[in-house]
């Protein structure tokens, strides 16, 4: 399983204001430079962090972005949850669109949604908190 950019640089986005100072607004021109995304796109990721409660935003010329949650109450599992438009690992898992033949008998897909859910429950087990937390390397990356 492959894990879109959009779950992928949504975690960036978390990851790069988990390491700074949580009363202190970063510009988004800063996290796109620190990793080479474009700023458009990156705004994009930033409007829907904000909408789903993660990142506060402020707009304007003092304006920037910051964590709205406590590093501890950004769970992964639940991210890759709301940022991943689906989980069809394989066609069958894709119900409207599937076209396999043998989808009726075969006991694979049921393999790939248990593998799936133990994924996910693995994923729950982390916040934000573990990844930067007591990680001086990717703090002084970022103040670089």
């Amino acid at each position: 399983m492959r894990l879109t950019s959009y779950s992928d640089y949504s975690f960036r986005v978390l990851i790069y204001l988990g390491t700074k100072d949580r009363e202190k607004l970063i510009k988004i021109t800063e996290i796109a430079d620190a990793f080479s995304i474009s700023k458009n796109h990156l705004m994009k990721i930033i409007h829907h962090l904000g909408k789903m409660g993660y990142i506060e935003t402020i707009r304007g010329r003092g304006g920037g972005v910051r964590l709205a949650k406590s590093p501890s109450e950004i769970n992964v599992g639940e991210l890759i949850r709301q940022t991943e438009e689906d989980f069809h690992i394989v066609e069958c898992f894709d119900r409207k669109n599937s076209q396999c033949v043998i989808t009726p008998v075969c006991s694979l897909k049921h393999i790939f949604q248990n593998a799936l859910e133990q994924f996910l429950k693995e994923l729950d087990r982390y916040t934000l908190e573990d990844v930067v937390n007591n990680n001086i390397m990717l703090k002084d990356y970022f103040s670089s």
